[in-house]
């Protein structure tokens, strides 16, 4: 089984719901028996993102907001790998939302994990974008005055194949939600409950887990006549809250052409010549000859 874990020190708070979120990928990963040299992790900012630096493969600690825009690009380069995000509710879905939509249009085979815990944890505390409106956690000044987005629900219109919800402190279910996602064609989400004991102190531990409950609907797309009828369950689904919350898989449709997919249409020879594939140097110096476009810019 392949060793995932790079570091026995973990520079979280204490308790923090991000240990189970590690926790349950390296395992998963580990699962999956996937080559640590076939796995990249890119991150965003914030708490979550620290997660490259705990995960013994290929990562990418990135700018604010473009944790998928890395992603894709890797993933174009290299269709071979396993590309995960790991980033927060912050960074996905305020700075980050734009890159959120459109990456369920092009349905990119990766993985996004969101560490969901309605604040900014890492610049101490402020309202992120899932916070719900009425609610004041302890660093906020006064109760949140804006709306909240449901990252299911978006993820949903937006076009994901594959949409689910676990909870950080479930490691071992989590884990297996991670698996499903992972092996998935296609863009996947996994909303990740995640509590911040630090600045959160209305979304806590004892809150969820007196409402969280497990989904047992069926929530394969098994053919794509039924794709609409699954859709609208999964969406009046996701936008139950409060006294009941669910987890698990809401949606997965496998019908949707994947974006290598579409590529290849019109590019024959992407999955053989891509460009991690391509020669760019022999004997240590560059192949490419641009002596003719010196030629057209020489003055």
């Amino acid at each position: 089984m392949v060793n995932y874990k790079t570091t026995e020190y973990i520079d979280w708070c204490p308790s923090c719901g991000d240990f189970g979120i590690v926790s349950s990928e390296t395992m998963a990963l580990s699962d999956l028996g996937i080559d640590r040299s076939k796995a990249v992790v890119v991150s965003g900012i914030g708490c979550s993102s620290k997660i490259p630096h705990y995960i013994n493969v290929s990562g990418v600690h990135t700018m604010h907001g473009r944790a998928i825009t890395f992603a894709s690009g890797i993933k174009l380069a290299n269709p071979d790998l396993k590309v995960l995000v790991n980033s927060g509710d912050g960074d996905l879905l305020g700075i980050g939302v734009g890159h959120f939509v459109s990456a369920g249009r092009r349905n990119l085979d990766i993985t996004i994990l969101l560490h969901n815990n309605g604040v900014y944890g890492l610049t101490k505390g402020q309202a992120s974008p899932t916070l719900h409106r009425g609610l004041q956690t302890k660093s906020l000044p006064a109760a949140n005055i804006n709306d909240s987005l449901d990252p299911l629900a978006l993820a949903l219109t937006a076009g994901y194949t594959f949409v689910a919800r676990a909870y950080a402190y479930d490691a071992m279910f989590t884990k297996e939600i991670m698996k499903k996602a992972i092996m998935h064609k296609g863009t996947a989400l996994v909303d990740i409950l995640q509590p911040c004991p630090t600045y959160n102190n209305i979304n806590t531990k004892e809150w969820y887990e007196k409402r969280i409950y497990k989904l047992d609907e069926d929530y394969e797309v098994k053919t794509p006549e039924e794709a609409s009828e699954k859709m609208s369950k999964a969406l009046i689904k996701s936008f139950e809250w409060g006294d009941r919350i669910p987890i698990g898989i809401f949606y997965e449709n496998n019908f949707i052409p994947e974006y290598g997919q579409r590529i290849a249409e019109h590019i024959p020879s992407y999955f053989s010549d891509y460009p991690a594939k391509q020669v760019i140097d022999q004997n240590g110096k560059s192949i490419t000859d641009i002596s003719s476009l010196l030629e057209k810019i020489s003055i």
